[in-house]
């Protein structure tokens, strides 16, 4: 099976490292400059569980270098999106199927009306994990899932191909029958967790010590689940109730990628994620007030 990568951010390098640790042929697609640095320092993993380092990684800077590929995991932020998908065309026209693993929902339909709805499988990931200066992943806690799925009947016997090269291959891979079901749960749970950490400019410890900021999350997640049921996906009280636990488990310094985007001076997905979340409410009429107003606090730091 080949496997190309498209972002080598801390998240496909860590995905595409332990397929490549694990036998399966992976090519990295990424810009000059991401080119440039791997050329000088290479790729490496440290990890919780376990380090890796990729020996001479086969990276490409443009899809015309590729000839064929099974599957293109898509791990790039919400923002990037637009810039892949002449890429990606070029790779779904030699008979890839691609696995995006961005948070939100709307990208699906997206790459689904560019590419075609028989290519474009359903994925998401849990993993902390961010790029050191070197461009090395530095990995911590426990999670490391990346979960798929079918959206399409078509697409049985790639997931099932997936499931296998990622059976032993150094992270916990979740082949879901109900991917639509769990895409919209994480979309519900970063929309909580990234609007207020990052609104308050704060760790997720510290909006627990305050019941009236921890109440804006618990109020994002209920209007999350509206929103997600409004589209059918059929999110419960008791799914609700475990990302509260979720939060409440978490490091007290633990916090979302967006809030540690903002502290960096980064381009947020705030767009992408409290953004769409409102587009996609407005298309229903449902009213979504607290995921508007931290929309409006964060938007002003959107562009770093």
């Amino acid at each position: 099976m080949h496997i190309v990568v498209i972002g080598a951010g801390a998240l496909g390098v860590y995905f595409g490292g332990r397929w490549i640790e694990a036998g399966v042929d992976v090519t990295f697609l990424v810009r000059e400059k991401r080119a440039a640095q791997i050329k000088e320092n290479g790729l490496k993993i440290n990890s919780t569980h376990g380090d890796y380092e990729i020996k001479k990684p086969h990276v490409v800077t443009d899809s015309g270098e590729i000839e064929s590929a099974d599957l293109v995991l898509v791990s790039v932020k919400g923002f990037h999106l637009e810039g892949t998908l002449d890429q990606l065309k070029t790779l779904t026209e030699k008979g890839a199927y691609v696995l995006p693993v961005l948070n939100g929902i709307e990208h699906i339909k997206i790459l689904q009306e560019k590419l075609g709805k028989e290519y474009v499988l359903g994925g998401l990931s849990y993993i902390f994990a961010t790029l050191n200066d070197k461009g090395h992943v530095e990995q911590a806690g426990d999670m490391h899932h990346l979960v798929f799925g079918e959206l399409d009947p078509s697409q049985q016997t790639i997931s099932s191909k997936l499931a296998e090269v990622s059976q032993n291959a150094g992270f916990i891979a979740g082949h879901s029958s109900e991917i639509t079901h769990e895409l919209w749960k994480k979309y519900m749970f970063i929309s909580a967790l990234s609007g207020v950490t990052t609104a308050v400019n704060l760790p997720i410890g510290s909006v627990r010590e305050h019941p009236e900021t921890l109440h804006i999350g618990d109020m994002i997640l209920r209007e999350m689940q509206s929103l997600a049921n409004a589209y059918g996906a059929d999110i419960t009280d008791a799914d609700v109730d475990a990302a509260l636990q979720n939060v409440h488990a978490l490091d007290p310094e633990a916090t979302s990628s967006m809030h540690k985007d903002r502290r960096k001076g980064l381009h947020l997905e705030v767009d992408h994620l409290q953004g769409g979340a409102v587009r996609l409410a407005e298309e229903v009429n449902l009213d979504v007030p607290y995921i508007r107003a931290v929309l409006g606090m964060i938007k002003p730091f959107e562009q770093g």
